[in-house]
């Protein structure tokens, strides 16, 4: 049984004329009553009633149409979808995210790619450093990452989106909180709280900008991720530089201040060279091309977006 036939069976019925069903199907009436008289055939059953005035489905015929009437609409949703992924428009994408990124940064690129690709879902696992990322997208686990470069490993491919400031994380109690902009220098003598990984792109930054201005950072206390080292840093043991997007995470007895001579780090979109998902390629160009428009901006998120509301 061919998927042709059934296309043929379900016009005779709607129609009940051969002729009119031949038109329909842009065929030749004798291929058309061929095709029909194969599927009897197939089946051992009359699929129609025949006289010379009109052609009305059996019991069985009947039965049969509303299975085919489904079938087909089944192919036709099936084959619409394949075009979609195909076309990038339709799939899921597993996206990984560096700390503070979730906050500042999700909110308006879930939008956006609601907006332009309705039938994308994501998949957001936040708080993931930049090795933990590359390793993911290395592995298959992740498709999308959104990470401070350099990315570990040849066959990542990157493209940055923003670049942020670093600022003074310090608890509102801190000699520094008042001070509406504080210098790289005025941090010679305190203990810092830094990230676990050695390789945080984060970590190289501060330690980079602390040697410009004449010291190495005291490093006091270790976190995992953003949202232990913040706490860490509320209470009290010890100030951190950050990024400039750690002002969409508003805590009580944190303070952020500008720093005046640090440095800045990138945020940047990443996936592996070798991707051959056209969603992927598809979430990439959307969001790119809304940062490069300004249509999104990372000081200016739309609302702060908590943990539990991850997508």
């Amino acid at each position: 049984m061919e998927l042709r036939h059934l296309r043929y069976f379900a016009a005779v019925a709607e129609t009940c004329h051969f002729g009119r069903a031949a038109a329909q199907l842009h065929v030749a009436q004798p291929a058309l009553s061929y095709a029909i008289r194969q599927l009897e055939t197939e089946l051992d059953v009359a699929l129609f009633t025949r006289t010379t005035r009109q052609v009305t489905p059996t019991v069985a015929g009947e039965y049969l149409y509303g299975e085919v009437r489904r079938i087909l609409t089944e192919v036709d949703e099936a084959v619409r979808g394949v075009r979609r992924i195909a076309a990038g428009r339709s799939g899921l994408v597993r996206v990984g995210l560096t700390g503070t990124a979730a906050f500042s940064h999700l909110p308006r690129i879930a939008r956006v790619v609601k907006r332009e690709l309705p039938d994308v879902a994501l998949h957001i696992r936040a708080d993931m450093l930049t090795p933990e990322q590359s390793e993911c997208l290395r592995t298959g686990s992740l498709d999308i990452g959104l990470l401070r470069p350099p990315a570990i490993g040849d066959d990542i491919e990157i493209r940055t989106i923003d670049v942020e400031p670093l600022v003074l994380a310090v608890p509102v109690d801190h000699r520094l909180a008042v001070e509406p902009v504080v210098s790289m220098t005025d941090l010679r003598n305190e203990p810092f709280v830094m990230y676990g990984n050695r390789d945080s792109a984060v970590n190289e930054a501060v330690i980079r900008s602390c040697r410009e201005a004449g010291f190495a950072p005291q490093r006091e206390h270790d976190a995992a991720g953003t949202a232990v080292l913040l706490a860490l840093v509320t209470a009290g043991l010890g100030i951190a530089v950050v990024p400039g997007s750690v002002r969409a995470l508003p805590l009580d007895g944190l303070v952020v201040r500008e720093l005046v001579d640090a440095g800045t780090v990138d945020l940047a979109l990443a996936w592996r060279r070798d991707t051959d998902n056209p969603v992927v390629d598809a979430v990439v160009a959307v969001v790119a091309a809304a940062f490069e428009t300004g249509a999104i901006s990372a000081n200016l998120p739309d609302a702060p977006l908590h943990s539990g509301g991850l997508l």
